[in-house]
């Protein structure tokens, strides 16, 4: 089940950014940013639970993009699946939620930056038909927006 993301979903947010992506952040600051963040219309979260455990085993985390050279998109800040939970298709499940999502709002595509080191994760994302661009490995993937 997919679903936005809950202040009471802190920890394991927490654990998430520390174990997947190696950012160790204070709990009371994962607290304090799920709050604000949650009210941002312009900052979505959604995270995976288990169907059967309910447990938190994944989140996707997502901006609204505007600059001057481009339409309005979305730009993925992050993507984290616990280790455990790896290759049972909960990051395509997030990411094609995203997608629909994006579609349903008018989105035309999703981009985002992925460390030249991350080389499985950029294979994971191509593999979603993301094109990686630039050196910095930037990922983005055109929608059709009126299907």
């Amino acid at each position: 089940m997919i679903r936005e993301v809950q202040i009471t979903d802190a920890p394991a947010i927490k654990a998430l950014c520390r174990d997947a992506l190696g950012y160790d952040a204070d709990l009371d600051l994962v607290r304090q940013q799920i709050g604000k963040l949650c009210q941002d219309p312009k900052h979505h979260s959604f995270v995976y639970l288990d169907p059967s455990t309910q447990a938190l085993l994944g989140y996707v985390e997502v901006e609204v993009y505007d600059c001057f050279y481009s339409p309005t998109g979305l730009n993925v800040l992050g993507l984290a699946v616990l280790e455990n939970a790896q290759g049972q298709g909960i990051g395509k499940q997030l990411m094609t939620f995203l997608e629909a999502w994006a579609r349903d709002r008018a989105y035309p595509f999703i981009r985002l930056n992925s460390a030249l080191h991350r080389e499985e994760a950029h294979a994971f994302y191509q593999k979603l038909g993301y094109d990686g661009q630039k050196l910095q490995k930037r990922f983005i993937k055109e929608l059709s927006v009126n299907d």
